[in-house]
């Protein structure tokens, strides 16, 4: 796995069981790694995949056209905002 991972030193505790132990020891010597390595790298890339995919938003073209062109309509004023811009 290529992700770079921090070199900070922080403590994740879990539980599991035995037969999830087994094959993710499995793994990790399938890997030439360790368990701690071979968890983090997956939990990590796992991480980083669903944070992304959520703070990133997908228009197709048309929907992108469509908000870049209310973006670049200027509104009219409200009362509201006149009166505001009116302050000293």
């Amino acid at each position: 796995m290529t992700t770079a991972i921090p070199s900070e030193s922080a403590r994740i505790n879990l539980r599991t069981s035995p037969e999830a132990k087994a094959l993710i020891e499995r793994a990790a010597a399938l890997m030439g790694t360790t368990v701690s390595s071979f968890m983090l790298q997956n939990a990590y890339e796992a991480a980083r995949k669903l944070v992304e995919e959520n703070d990133t938003l997908h228009l197709s073209q048309r929907a992108f056209a469509e908000f870049s062109a209310a973006c670049e309509q200027a509104a009219e004023p409200t009362p509201a905002l006149r009166a505001l811009m009116a302050r000293r």
